[in-house]
């Protein structure tokens, strides 16, 4: 564990908690956007005339937000020598326990063809391990290898450090009002 002796427990889960909310919101956010987009699509390809263009201000704008975060994190995420698809496999295996590939691809918003030979190279540079599925006989669990513990406790905090200098000036209340927006968004579309 990249725990150092002089930090307490609890500064070690609030900065737990405070990454995975980072993480929860980077995947909202991209999920968001891919849904926003297609449905939208969907809409104006259905029914042209009927539909409302002020909502493409909004698309365009959620989809600009992601595209800026995404090249914010991935610049950096491949000065530490992998993938943004890689770092996001890492990052969802990392103080996990082994998961099938289903609830991978699930965590990570991969989609199947893209995990499969994202796992491949993974696995032919000995950071991930597959183990039985003790559950389904057919199936198996990605787990990371030491290797890939090592990789992820370098990487990890450091990627969660760089991103949380791009918020240093927001505060908890908006990251906290910018997710209700962004759940209200995604509420339109269920």
């Amino acid at each position: 564990m990249w725990l150092k002796g002089r930090l307490t427990l609890g500064v070690y889960l609030w900065k737990r908690f405070c990454i995975e909310l980072l993480l929860l919101l980077c995947l909202l956010l991209e999920s968001l956007t891919v849904v926003l987009i297609r449905t939208i699509l969907v809409r104006v390809r259905t029914n042209r005339d009927n539909f409302n263009m002020t909502h493409l201000t909004l698309i365009r704008q959620l989809s600009k937000a992601y595209q800026a975060f995404e090249k914010y994190s991935a610049s950096h995420v491949r000065d530490l020598g992998i993938t943004p698809t890689q770092f996001d496999i890492l990052a969802t295996l990392g103080n996990q326990p082994p998961m099938t590939c289903k609830k991978l691809g699930d965590k990570t918003l991969i989609t199947k063809g893209t995990l499969t030979g994202v796992l491949e190279r993974l696995d032919a540079k000995g950071l991930i391990h597959r183990l039985p599925n003790e559950e389904d006989a057919r199936s198996y669990k990605i787990g990371l290898s030491q290797s890939g513990k090592t990789l992820f406790e370098k990487v990890f905090p450091g990627h969660v450090e760089y991103l949380k200098q791009a918020f240093n000036a927001t505060t908890s209340r908006d990251i906290s009002e910018w997710t209700k927006v962004l759940k209200s968004i995604e509420l339109i579309f269920k």
